[in-house]
């Protein structure tokens, strides 16, 4: 593995790392293995592709960013790395919680119920 000068980047990586070794949750080891590829290999997830695959009140993680692309009706929060503008907008809009992954991570330690969704 590279070297990543992003501090932002080491930050995210750092912080899931810790969470994995206090709740020794693997969703946690996943997401790190998703953050630790180059930008080009790391997930692009759309909105309407999550809504797809949840349900009212889920909680998601998406180790990447989230793109406005799609519609979505329900109530989710959703934790990652970064969201396109249109995509914070409608899940704000739907009644849901977008939030960075430092965020996510803190409110969800333990990593239990959560969705991974990549790629």
């Amino acid at each position: 593995m590279s070297r990543i000068e992003n501090p932002v980047l080491n930050n995210a990586i750092y912080t899931l790392k810790q969470a994995y070794k206090k709740s020794n949750s693997h969703i946690w080891l996943a997401a790190i293995e998703y953050l630790s590829k180059s930008s080009s290999r790391r997930p692009a997830v759309n909105i309407g592709k999550v809504s797809r695959l949840t349900k009212e009140g889920d909680l998601v993680l998406v180790p990447g960013k989230i793109l406005g692309g799609g519609t979505i009706s329900h109530e989710v929060t959703v934790g990652a790395y970064s969201f396109s503008e249109k995509a914070y907008w409608k899940i704000q809009k739907a009644g849901g919680n977008a939030m960075p992954l430092s965020k996510f991570i803190k409110k969800f330690p333990n990593g239990k119920g959560v969705i991974l969704i990549g790629g």
